[in-house]
């Protein structure tokens, strides 16, 4: 199977189940919303037509539930093992865009001071989540735990950016438009 034919959202599916295999895709979506921290978004519907996939194109192993709801059951393959493998060794050669529907409205005209606080009271809640994260990470090290490397720069990015957005939103509250 040609590992080139696969989209971003069937490599997140292997990754995710990796971390929590055997799963469900339900299972695959409530890690999700932990795990991603809104940097990504998964549907629940991708899921389970990704593991399917997948399945069939055997980069996962698929149990069946013999009794109660007969949920589908998926572990990773050595191929699924290898396919993500390579792509978490690939290097991204791209930026995303960044789809925010309230700088959109900023740039065709919106009045900065009307969208600033709303926008403000969003990034300043997500911004204590994740310090929030941040705090509970230190906890876990200072206890002799241990966090992926990876895990902790996404979440120094994600403070980071929301740091950003809050000055940037305070800044738009407090100034008239020009």
């Amino acid at each position: 199977m040609s590992t080139q034919r696969l989209t971003e959202g069937a490599y997140i599916v292997l990754a995710l189940l990796e971390h929590v295999q055997p799963a469900t895709p339900y299972d695959l979506k409530l890690f999700a919303e932990r795990a991603t921290i809104d940097f990504w978004t998964v549907s629940h519907a991708q899921t389970y037509n990704e593991c399917a996939r997948l399945a069939r194109e055997g980069l996962l192993a698929e149990e069946r539930e013999q009794t109660g709801r007969r949920r589908r059951i998926y572990t990773l393959t050595e191929l699924g093992r290898s396919a993500l493998a390579e792509w978490l060794q690939t290097p991204v050669d791209s930026l995303e865009a960044v789809r925010d529907l309230s700088i959109l409205k900023l740039f065709f005209g919106a009045d900065p001071a009307t969208l600033a606080p709303t926008q403000l009271e969003m990034h300043e809640e997500r911004l204590r989540r994740y310090e929030s994260h941040a705090e509970a990470r230190d906890a876990a090290r200072a206890a002799g735990g241990s966090v992926p490397p990876g895990a902790s720069f996404a979440l120094e990015a994600g403070i980071g950016h929301e740091r950003e957005y809050v000055r940037l939103w305070k800044k738009m509250r407090d100034s008239r438009a020009d």
